[in-house]
């Protein structure tokens, strides 16, 4: 497959980076000497907290916003989500003057759901373990002549989250540096896409890996198997955002092409990772965020001696978790 097959391209993320020029934060990379020391790496952290909405998801979810033609932004927006894309939708949606609905489940996190209302969306609630959340929002997009933003199958989002990828190769040539890892996490995978397009442009040997949480590795699982495939029945984990059953067909169409592998963490190691960067770092990060943190952390990549880029996606975490994984 040749890269003009593939559902995006660098251009799109330049154009994507256009349109986010004057909405969206710059979020800096960060290196601390207390990480560094410990893993025996330059470690580059790209904190996506800081990000407008707490997390990377503006970006892929603005420009899709955007991109949608005027005579057909009055019946508004529809997205699914567990929390950060539903925020960035509904973020958009507002700076847009448009109506948002968001379709999200009952049990994510409640600071997720009032943030989500914050921006004036509409948060319908179903069961993420019996209902089919993308058929509700179909069937609300449809009654309401609303636009479908979805949270990773679309080449608007992809190009969106890779203005990320695409900051991380800039900043990282302004320092002299070629990254030799970049880690991010994935749910359907728009993310690590989006990161892997930008920065394989540029930096055509860095290793590309996906960080998932343990059990829920199900890009790790079809980057082995050479084709899609689900995880297994993996219950709960504390990385609420990181729970995708399978990857996205248009992610790992590229996934698949610029990834080098994938690595998992614990929930016991995320938690770590979370308190590691509040501890050490002043960093308050969500757990679905650290867990290429985590990662690193246990010791799943052989980093000695290299350039490291972890991407910290987001920090939209529930206050009472986030104060029991840091005491």
């Amino acid at each position: 497959m040749t890269e003009q097959l593939l559902p995006i391209g660098p251009a799109d993320i330049d154009a994507a980076a256009r349109v986010l020029a004057p909405f969206a934060v710059r979020t800096p990379l960060l290196s601390f000497p207390v990480l560094n020391e410990r893993v025996g790496a330059k470690v580059f952290l790209k904190p996506e907290m800081l990000q407008r909405t707490g997390s990377f998801k503006f970006r892929g979810a603005f420009n899709k916003v955007f991109s949608i033609p005027q005579d057909k932004r009055a019946g508004g927006v529809v997205a699914f989500s567990s929390g950060n894309h539903a925020q960035g939708v509904a973020a958009a949606a507002k700076i847009l003057d448009m109506h948002a609905t968001i379709v999200m489940p009952a049990d994510a996190p409640l600071s997720k759901r009032e943030r989500t209302k914050s921006y004036g969306a509409d948060v319908v609630l179903y069961d993420r373990y019996n209902d089919d959340r993308e058929a509700i929002s179909r069937d609300i997009a449809e009654k309401r002549g609303a636009t479908l933003v979805r949270p990773y199958d679309d080449p608007f989002v992809i190009a969106g989250q890779g203005t990320a990828g695409r900051e991380i190769a800039e900043d990282m040539a302004t320092l002299g540096l070629s990254p030799d890892i970049v880690v991010a996490p994935a749910s359907g995978g728009g993310l690590i896409a989006g990161v892997a397009t930008a920065v394989k442009a540029r930096y055509p040997l860095a290793e590309i890996v996906v960080a998932e949480p343990e059990a829920f590795d199900d890009h790790g699982i079809s980057l082995t198997a050479g084709h899609r495939e689900p995880h297994g029945p993996a219950g709960r984990t504390i990385c609420d955002a990181l729970m995708a059953l399978i990857p996205g067909e248009m992610t790992f169409a590229i996934n698949s092409k610029l990834l080098a592998r994938g690595v998992t963490a614990s929930d016991k190691e995320v938690g770590a990772a979370v308190s590691f960067a509040y501890h050490e770092l002043k960093l308050v990060v969500e757990p679905g965020g650290a867990v290429g943190l985590a990662a690193l952390l246990a010791g799943r990549l052989d980093v000695a001696g290299k350039n490291v880029v972890i991407v910290l996606s987001g920090g939209n975490v529930d206050a009472d978790l986030f104060a029991e994984l840091v005491a």
